[in-house]
């Protein structure tokens, strides 16, 4: 870290600030110009983070020279990690397909989108359990009965399975059934549930809040990695704009971005991003083309029928015709989609 005095400073001031950094343990390196003094500060990453060293009088500025999130961060992990979920990898050669419908309805329901999905090539089968809406009065999610439903449906594809938590209390219920944990993008900044899922050793799907800037999601995620789980995936899922002809903005830059950022596998969600399933192809070849270590896609056998977010859902054919053209796109770059497991049981 560095800090940079004001020009007026005076050399009581300065030796207050040195002070000041010594105490807490750390050590300071002065440099004098011609206008302005700096105190290079250097020692427990925690400590210099944790000092409101801004508020020393005569400091002009406080200037980290390391990123605030230093777990999720490229410095400290300079190879791209590679997240296991069952048998599937996401993140360096592997590009994970992530699809399934928005709610579990009924095991009807699910096996049929599954046995599509699954021939379609899709690797992790999703499904909502509990259901963050935005009105009180539509459909919330079976609960528990869906997660069975989820688990057996996984179980006889061979497929792992990824569903959202939304509540700390029901971490532990939820971790008895998935394979991967979502924490959705109004729960982004919910840090005690985020901690609860760091606790876990099983991998976390962590989506961008709608509003929320790349580094905050990469402070999110450094609150799960804190606690000692390593095991995080990213996900752009679209911001909120002010154009209504898209529920969000697609924000594909996000994705080289955090690559450049980040060691953490990022996914791209086209389906949340756009609302609209006219638009999800392209936008979602257009993530695999950026270099997405996943496609997350919300897929619907009858969509008119479905109890949560029908109109943005794909119907298996569609979904079928765009995972053959992600393939070619993600050959070109070298890299593949892993097996989407045995044939059903």
């Amino acid at each position: 870290m560095i800090i940079i005095l004001q020009s007026d400073a005076t050399e009581e001031q300065l030796r207050h600030v040195v002070q000041r950094v010594e105490a807490l343990g750390l050590n300071a390196h002065l440099s004098r110009g011609t206008h302005r003094t700096v105190i290079g500060v250097i020692g427990d990453e925690a400590k210099i983070a944790a000092a409101p060293l801004q508020a020393i009088p005569g400091v002009a500025q406080v200037v980290p020279v390391l990123p605030p999130y230093k777990l999720a961060s490229s410095e400290a992990h300079p190879q791209p990690s590679v997240i296991e979920i069952g048998h599937v990898q996401i993140g360096g050669p592997f590009v994970g397909m992530i699809a399934g419908p928005c709610a579990i309805e009924s095991a009807r329901q699910m096996e049929t989108i599954a046995a599509a999905v699954h021939r379609a090539g899709a690797n992790i089968l999703r499904g909502g359990a509990f259901k963050p809406r935005t009105s009180p009065y539509a459909f919330q999610g079976l609960g528990e009965e869906g997660l069975k439903i989820l688990r057996d449906t996984g179980d006889k594809f061979d497929m792992p399975v990824l569903t959202e938590v939304m509540d700390p209390r029901r971490v532990e219920l939820v971790n008895r059934y998935a394979d991967m944990i979502q924490i959705g993008a109004r729960n982004m900044q919910n840090f005690v549930l985020l901690k609860e899922v760091g606790q876990l050793q099983k991998p976390v799907l962590l989506k961008r809040g709608m509003s929320a800037t790349i580094k905050e999601l990469l402070m999110s995620a450094e609150y799960v990695l804190s606690q000692g789980n390593p095991h995080v995936v990213l996900c752009e899922r679209g911001i909120k704009g002010f154009d209504p002809e898209t529920r969000n903005v697609f924000d594909l830059a996000a994705v080289p971005a955090i690559k450049a950022l980040s060691h953490l596998p990022i996914v791209v969600d086209p389906s949340h991003a756009t609302g609209r399933p006219d638009l999800i192809p392209a936008c979602a070849l257009a993530g695999a083309a950026a270099g997405a270590d996943g496609i997350h896609i919300e897929v619907h056998h009858c969509p008119e029928e479905a109890l949560s977010d029908g109109p943005q859902a794909l119907l298996p054919e569609q979904y079928t015709q765009l995972v053959a053209q992600i393939r070619k796109i993600v050959e070109i770059l070298g890299r593949q989609i892993p097996s989407a497991g045995a044939t059903p049981k």
